[in-house]
């Protein structure tokens, strides 16, 4: 529970600036609907992978093999919301923030899911691993 609301918490933050920047490339510099997600996308991937690393899944933030994983969720998770904005702006002639919404609505459910089984798996942060250890508990 407390991993989906911290991993929830975090993803309002990257996506406000995912939604930010995306609109601002959109609006201001007339960018195309993909283009401009692409973009909000790129200033908020880094916020998210070194947040959840550190708070949602108590991992190191630089672990390489971690990382390989958490961007080849991240790009599926891209690749998920520039279907969803293509398909709903471009092919079903939609407004812009409805398809970003949409996308940004729908991509984190599959991102955490992903991200919690796959990406961030193993023992965690040292520190988490043996507090649970000497609590009886056992490591995922």
């Amino acid at each position: 529970m407390r991993q989906g609301s911290t991993f929830a918490l975090i993803g309002a933050v990257a996506t406000a600036v995912h939604v930010s920047v995306a609109l601002a490339a959109k609006s201001a510099v007339h960018t195309s609907p993909l283009w401009a997600n692409f973009l909000g996308y790129s200033a908020a991937v880094g916020i998210s992978y070194a947040c959840n690393a550190r708070f949602t899944f108590g991992r190191a933030v630089l672990d390489r093999a971690q990382l390989a994983r958490f961007l080849t969720v991240s790009l599926a998770a891209l690749l998920l919301g520039q279907v969803l904005v293509w398909l709903l702006v471009v092919r079903l002639g939609a407004p812009f923030w409805m398809g970003l919404a949409t996308a940004v609505t729908a991509v984190p459910v599959f991102s955490f899911t992903l991200s919690r089984h796959w990406a961030f798996r193993g023992e965690g942060h040292p520190a988490a691993a043996a507090a649970r250890l000497k609590r009886g508990g056992v490591l995922d």
